[in-house]
This record gives C-alpha cells, sequence and structure tokens, in this order.
C-alpha cells in the first residue's frame, strides 16, 4: 500500500512539474492550434527571455511556467549518458545487421526506455543534462575512411543501406501517433563530416556536387522526408566554403526549402563560436550567433548564442529573426507533448519497469547475434564442440566490459563479456582457462610468458582481439590515441598480431581470433595464421551471449560487412581528400581484404532464377534461393546495379536493396525486390539526376560482386541486365 501511495504521490508531482497548467495561459490550452500556443508563448515572453530558449540548456521562466529544458540527450545505441539502460550493439553493429526492422525494435524499445527515465526523472524534478526526449541520433554520415576513429556511430560506408537503417531508427524513435512524438530523433552531422578529429572544428571539406549528392546527401534526405526526422545537426567544419552551421545553401535551400524539413537545427557543440574562432568567417562570437541564425539555426549547443543581445544591438539581427527560429523550436516541445496534461500524452504512463526488461535484454541479443560477422572458417572448425577436453580463453578484450560498449552509451546491470558469454556456454567437463596474455596496445612488461604454451596445448583456443573505446572514438574521448581518437593506419596493434604469431607457432590445434572494433580493422596476418576469424564489433551488453552462441553453433552468423576492408591504408586516397574515386566498394578498383556485405553462414545459399521487369514506375526484381546446408540460417540477399557507365568515374557497383531470409536446410524461397526507377539514376558533375543509354546490369547476391567475395566463400551472385528505355 505504501507503495502504491508513494507513486501516486510520484506522478502527481510529475504533472504538476512536468505538464504543469495555468487556464490563463493560452500555450497550455491543448486545445488551440499548436502554432496559435506557440504564438501566445513567445509573443509573452522578453527579448532576453526568448534568447534564454535557444541555448541546449534553456532556463525556466517561471512567470510563464515555462521549466527548464535540456536539449542534449544521445541514443545512439541505448540510452545513452543518464545511467542504467539497456545497452544494444553500437550503431556499426546495427549497421551490419542489414535488418530494417530489428532497427525499427531496437529503437522502439530505446524510445520507451527513453520515455520512462524521463518520467521518472520529471517526477523527481531532475532536469540535468542527459535528461530530456530530444536525443541527438543517429549519426548519419558516411565511413569513407577506416582511419576514422568515429566511423564506429555509423551505419557504414553506403548511402543506401545508411538511409535505410537511419530511416528504420527515426521510425521506431518518435513512433507513429498522430500527435506525440515518443521521442524526437535528429540527423547528424550535416554534412561532409567523417574526420580527421584532430581538424574537425577548422576543416573544409571541398567535394564535388557529384559526390555531394551522390554519396553524402542521400541518407541526410531519407530521414528528412521519409522518416520526417525531427531535428537535424550541423557539423563542425566547413563544406565547400561554408559553415555547415552557418550555410543558406545547406540550411535554407536544400534542408527547408527543397526538403520541405519541419524540425529544429542544432549546432554541434561549440560549432557555432568554430565559425569566428577557426574558419576565420566573421569576427566575433555575435557575427557567427548571426550568421547562424539567419541560415535557419534553431539552437546552439554551446554559448555563442549568450551574445545574441550584442548582435541585437548591432543590427545583425532582429526580434523577428530570433521570434521565428524560437518558434521553430518549439515546436519540439509541444510535439513531445510538455505543454499538455499528462494524461493527455499516452506516453506518460510508460514506467520504469521497461528498463532493462527481459524484452529488452532478449532484443539485445538478437542484435548483437544478427551483427557478428564470421570472415573465415576454415575446414568449417565452428561452430565448436561444446563438450570440448580443453579450451583455453586468451585475449586484452576477452573479459573486458569496455569491449561491449563502443562510445555513448548506457550503463546497465546486464552485460556479459566475451568470456563469460563463453564459460556459460561449454559443458561442466570442460576444462576452460583464461588469462589476458596480452596488453590491449602495449608489449608486455613482464617477460614471462605463462599464457601462448597453454593455449597451444588446449584443443582449441579463443583469442579476443581488438581495441576499444579507449582506442578510437571522439576527438577527447579515446584516451589512449594519439591522434584525437582517430587509427595511424587501422590496423591491428602489431603487439596482438605478435602475440598470436607466437600460439600459431606452437601448435596446430583451432585458433579462433574474435576482433572488438568500430572500423574496418585491417588484419591481413591475422587472417592467415587462425582458423576462424570473428568481427563482433561493440556488441552491447549481451555481447558475450551472442558472440558464444556464434561459436558454439546455437546461432548461425548472418552479420555482412558494412564497409569495405583493405589490405592497406596505403589502398586508400589521403584521409583528408573527400572525393569518392578509390574510396568504399563503389568506386574501390583495388583488391580488398574482405568486401563490402560480405560474410559466411555455417549453411550455404545459391541463387538462381533471377528475373526482372517493369511494372509501373517500378522494377520488380526476383530470384530463387535456396538453402543447401545441412541447418537453418539466415542470409542476406543484396541487389546491386551497375550503370552503362560503371567504372568510368561512377560507381561499380552500388547497393539498391536487401532482404534478410531466414531458411530452413533445404529450403527455397522466392526473393522479390520492388526497386524504383530513379534507383537505376546516375548523378552528374552539377549533381544532378540523368539516366544513360545503354544495358544496366542487376545483380543479386550475398555479397558485393567481386572475385574476392567468391574466393573467400560468399554464395555466388546472379546477374540479369535491364535496358535504359525501359526505365523511362
Amino acid at each position: 500500500m505504501k507503495r502504491i501511495i508513494l507513486l501516486s504521490l510520484l506522478f502527481a508531482c510529475f504533472q504538476l512539474a512536468g505538464n504543469a497548467q495555468n487556464t490563463e495561459f493560452d500555450w497550455f490550452d491543448y486545445n488551440l492550434p499548436m502554432e496559435e500556443r506557440i504564438d501566445a508563448l513567445v509573443n509573452s515572453m522578453t527579448i532576453e527571455e526568448k534568447c534564454s530558449q535557444l541555448l541546449d540548456e534553456a532556463i525556466a521562466i517561471e512567470r510563464l511556467n515555462v521549466p527548464r529544458y535540456g536539449w542534449w540527450n544521445e541514443c545512439l545505441h541505448g540510452v545513452g549518458r543518464t545511467g542504467r539502460a539497456t545497452v544494444f550493439p553500437q550503431a556499426i553493429g546495427l549497421g551490419a545487421t542489414f535488418d530494417e526492422e530489428l532497427i525499427f525494435r531496437v529503437t522502439s524499445a530505446i524510445a520507451d526506455e527513453a520515455r520512462a527515465k524521463y518520467n521518472v526523472a520529471i517526477a523527481n524534478n531532475n532536469r540535468s543534462k542527459y535528461s530530456g526526449l530530444t536525443f541527438w541520433s543517429p549519426n548519419v554520415n558516411l565511413f569513407r575512411d577506416p582511419r576514422w576513429g568515429r566511423g564506429q556511430e555509423t551505419y557504414g560506408e553506403d548511402p543506401y543501406l545508411t538511409s535505410r537503417i537511419g530511416v528504420a531508427f527515426v521510425k521506431g524513435l518518435q513512433g507513429d501517433h498522430p500527435k506525440y512524438l515518443k521521442a524526437a530523433a535528429c540527423a547528424k552531422h550535416y554534412v561532409v563530416h567523417s574526420g580527421p578529429e584532430a581538424l574537425r572544428h577548422e576543416f573544409d571539406a571541398v567535394v564535388s556536387m557529384k559526390d555531394l549528392w551522390e554519396t553524402y546527401m542521400p541518407a541526410f534526405k531519407a530521414l528528412v522526408t521519409e522518416a520526417k526526422v525531427e531535428g537535424v545537426m550541423g557539423a563542425y567544419n566547413r563544406t565547400n566554403g561554408e559553415a555547415c552551421c552557418a550555410s543558406p545553401y545547406l540550411m535554407t535551400e536544400v534542408l527547408r526549402n527543397d526538403w520541405g524539413f519541419d524540425g529544429y537545427f542544432t549546432s554541434d557543440c561549440g560549432a557555432v563560436n568554430d565559425i569566428w574562432r577557426f574558419h576565420g568567417l566573421a569576427k566575433d562570437a555575435a557575427e557567427a550567433s548571426a550568421l547562424a541564425i539567419k541560415a535557419g539555426m534553431n539552437l546552439n549547443c554551446g554559448n555563442a548564442f549568450k551574445h545574441l543581445d550584442k548582435a541585437l544591438e548591432r543590427g545583425l539581427l532582429s526580434e523577428t529573426d530570433i521570434d521565428t527560429v524560437l518558434k521553430q523550436l518549439l515546436k519540439t516541445r509541444f510535439r513531445l507533448g510538455m505543454f499538455d496534461p499528462e494524461e493527455e500524452v499516452p506516453f506518460n504512463k510508460i514506467g520504469p519497469e521497461v528498463v532493462g526488461c527481459q524484452k529488452h535484454v532478449d532484443l539485445a541479443l538478437e542484435a548483437a547475434q544478427k551483427s557478428v560477422v564470421l570472415v573465415k572458417n576454415e575446414n568449417n572448425v565452428l561452430p565448436l564442440k561444446k563438450d570440448l577436453r580443453t579450451l583455453f580463453v586468451t585475449g586484452p578484450q576477452a573479459a573486458n566490459e569496455e569491449a561491449l560498449l563502443g562510445n555513448y552509451f548506457g550503463v546497465t546491470g546486464n552485460s556479459v563479456n566475451i568470456l563469460d558469454g563463453i564459460a556459460a556456454k561449454v559443458s561442466v567437463g570442460t576444462s576452460i582457462n583464461y588469462k589476458i596474455g596480452q596488453m590491449p596496445w602495449h608489449v608486455n612488461a613482464n617477460p614471462i610468458d605463462w599464457t601462448t604454451g597453454e593455449a597451444a596445448a588446449a584443443d582449441a583456443c579463443i583469442a579476443v582481439m581488438g581495441i576499444n573505446g579507449m582506442w578510437e572514438g571522439e576527438e577527447g574521448e579515446a584516451i589512449a590515441s594519439n591522434l584525437k581518437g582517430d587509427h595511424i593506419d587501422a590496423r591491428l596493434p602489431q603487439n596482438q598480431v605478435d602475440f598470436l604469431k607466437k600460439i600459431r607457432a606452437k601448435s596446430d590445434k583451432p585458433l579462433i581470433v574474435v576482433i572488438t572494433c568500430g572500423n574496418p580493422l585491417i588484419i591481413p596476418e591475422v587472417y592467415e595464421m587462425a582458423d576462424a576469424v570473428i568481427y563482433a564489433w561493440y556488441p552491447g551488453e549481451q555481447g558475450g551471449n551472442a558472440v558464444a552462441d556464434i561459436i558454439f553453433g546455437d546461432v548461425s552468423p548472418s552479420g555482412r560487412m558494412p564497409f569495405t576492408v583493405p589490405y592497406s591504408v596505403e589502398d586508400l586516397p589521403p584521409y583528408d581528400d573527400y572525393a569518392m574515386a578509390g574510396r568504399t566498394y563503389r568506386y574501390m578498383e583495388k583488391e580488398p581484404l574482405f568486401p563490402f556485405g560480405f560474410g559466411l553462414s555455417y549453411a550455404n545459399f545459391t541463387y538462381s532464377n533471377i528475373t526482372s521487369a517493369t511494372e509501373g514506375d517500378k522494377v520488380i526484381v526476383s530470384a530463387l534461393v535456396e538453402n543447401t546446408g545441412t541447418i537453418s540460417a539466415d542470409e542476406v540477399a543484396q541487389l546491386y546495379i551497375s550503370s552503362p557507365l560503371a567504372g568510368k568515374g561512377y560507381p561499380l557497383y552500388a547497393l539498391k536493396s536487401f532482404k534478410r531470409l531466414s531458411l530452413k536446410s533445404g529450403e527455397q524461397a522466392k526473393v522479390e525486390f520492388s526497386v524504383s526507377k530513379e534507383a537505376f539514376y546516375q548523378v552528374d558533375e552539377q549533381g544532378e539526376n540523368f539516366l544513360p543509354k545503354g544495358d544496366y546490369k542487376i545483380t543479386i547476391g550475398g555479397s558485393v560482386p567481386s572475385k574476392r567475395s567468391a574466393d573467400l566463400g560468399a554464395a555466388k551472385t546472379i546477374t540479369t541486365s535491364i535496358q535504359s528505355k525501359q526505365l523511362k
């Protein structure tokens, strides 16, 4: 009874503190149109109060019953930076699932936890940073170079894959209520933002209009026009000379006018000050703030907008300018139901019991299972038997929870590291032992080696190698990186390679290497010496269980590479060159170590009977997929298009659709893709779409078509063609 009374008081306080009503104020009258309510609120504010609401820490206006609100919140792969929450696989792992429906379920769960935590926070009058409902996720920048430490936050190198995963993310997070957002997503960092981290506050990303519209813009456009994302964040850098946070072309002409964006535009944190301090496009914070607002910025994360009074005094802005951006910004708070009665907003009923609930734990496990990519399985050494006589686990990431998390994470009491997952999976009669064996990035100080001999003597050795968030990440976060989170050569640290060589030299027993990372970690020597190699990414709280499920065969691996792994960064253009020539599977002509879309299974899949036909404004492509293996498994069927100009300054291949199939042993299924005719268009040097004349090759298979894919064991691709005249 006491608990019921306490909860009742708690939510009564929530109603008063979070959705306080005062009938004399029109902005609390939820029967009025939203625009009318916002007008009434803004018209009641002083100019000082208006300016105070354009900062990420918006202060309370007590006389108007407007509470304080912190706009900055994170949920890249779970509610982040605000205590307990379910931790799903890092974004790059979510991209590796190639599963839109899964991502929708993941972010629906994240939104439930976000609402639950917000409801409790408001009831406790906790309005601190990271406690709100405006989340600055997802990151839909393109992972164009493996040296970028923040690439782990993205969905990989492909604009189509990024668009589809990003749209699913936004739709799941924001929900489908006709009036209210469950939570507000934000597409970042707009645009052409992908390192180097050390230069992010000052560089000018110079790109052709072709690359801009073919590669860097599609995901943002899809999130705005299709998913109706509520927020867009401007990047620190310039793009083609204009600051991304003060660009009339990007922010007004494209985003608002062409795409019809009706949400709020926020700076990255501190980016408005970068406009004058590092880009030299304004003389001080007041002028930089005026440029940003004139271009369409609604919110400043940072302190530059504290100088808006000076901008107004100098005539750089008018009060009408402030009113315009503030009214647009307030729409988001109204769409979240923050000015409506508590009982009117259905999401206010979500309670704390959903945070870390079993349903979400199970979902985190499923996401991790589907994200794991098997890239080598010599002589079908995997799956291992659970009743092995002896098993040795080693490596710097085996028992390291840091290797589960990546960046922008929450904390959980449910985490299972890879060592624990393996130990829980094997028979109680198996002699399983563990030693860390090797530090992550330094040569061991103690010359005594008690590990490699024991590892080599076991019936099998599982070595969990790789890097973690101390090694790669954002500018100031990766404390072990001397490049502010970036990678020098994107290779596995040499001391780890040497450690594996010592194990290999002492034994020919099965050596299974698990790699944790968020980038295309380059491992040619490891690939040659190991019997099996798994990329586990940063797999989230259930990562240990998921990896063990794969290793011991409870689940067949089905993740796919969301990027190309080169043999060396020497095979790529310079890191600070933003042109796409020579980059990603679409333009890279050099043979990769692992191709985009590649991943092995414990089953075998064959493709046959490909057909194509035009139906109205669609091209319908189908093929027969058969599981010829001995177990049930998932396959990711991928459709690529090559234009008549492929390889002549235009993409060699371009992913245009994909579907995940679950097939039993011996089962066949017809996979059908409905592809818009616009998918066949190419982008010219002016950034305009056009349709080259000639034959278009359509390929379906288990990876991007390439000799390397076939050599590595990917399901063979099949092709058909269609003529340009059929597309008109």
